[in-house]
């Protein structure tokens, strides 16, 4: 049993992308499916300052085929201002309505600020609000938080690896399902050859993977991304 891959990029709306990757005469309301047509995910950062209306969910529905998943970074009401800490209210209202997704709904991501160290009554209390019919990753950015990799495993939860211009991807992790974050400003197709492997390796233990290309109004993201796929297709 093969694991699937949802591989995309950061975000899809960029008129930057027009030319590189949109055909130059693309429209706004054709980006999403020729993106669709192209990527089976996109992680959606805006959702970390405002909530989606249900008629732009409504729209996202209506063009993306089915298999397609939405990955959405949580509110920052519910990271950085509650600091996980009296949470309920807010991811409530964040998970309310990103059901509206229905079976289009991939993974909520956690993001908490580089500043947060570990806090290990706040996460476990979270963790217990969190639904077990639903995917969630944390991408924790302060190094004491390394101490919390058996917590989410236990719950089911996955653990983000990000790699960026600062920094190295951490240890890597497929359970239950892996969440990679690639951010560098450019990458060398040696680099995407060494996380194609990995990946590969990953769906064939029988694990999904999550995989987002940082976006770059230039349109590299998806050029890294276009890459990348073909490297793990073609292996």
């Amino acid at each position: 049993m093969t694991g699937t891959l949802y591989l995309g990029t950061s975000g899809f709306a960029y008129p930057e992308w027009k030319g590189v990757f949109y055909p130059p005469e693309t429209k706004g309301e054709e980006m999403l499916p020729f993106y669709a047509s192209r990527f089976r995910s996109v992680e959606v950062n805006y959702t970390f300052r405002r909530t989606p209306a249900e008629t732009t969910l409504a729209t996202w529905l209506e063009r993306t085929p089915p298999g397609f998943r939405f990955t959405l970074k949580a509110h920052q009401r519910i990271t950085h201002t509650r600091r996980l800490r009296d949470a309920e209210e807010p991811l409530g209202v964040f998970l309310e309505r990103a059901r509206r997704l229905g079976d289009r709904l991939g993974p909520t991501l956690f993001q908490l600020p580089p500043t947060f160290e570990h806090d290990p009554q706040a996460l476990e209390a979270f963790l217990t609000l969190l639904p077990d019919d639903l995917r969630f990753a944390f991408e924790f950015r302060h190094p004491s938080w390394e101490a919390a990799r058996p917590v989410l495993a236990e719950r089911g939860v996955a653990w983000c690896v990000a790699e960026t211009d600062e920094g190295p991807a951490g240890a890597m992790a497929w359970e239950p399902f892996g969440y990679l974050r690639l951010r560098k400003e450019s990458y060398a197709d040696e680099e995407l050859v060494v996380w194609a492997e990995r990946i590969r390796d990953a769906l064939a233990a029988g694990r999904d993977v999550h995989c987002y290309l940082k976006h770059e109004e230039k349109g590299t993201g998806p050029r890294y991304a276009m890459k990348l796929k073909e490297l793990i297709e073609g292996g």
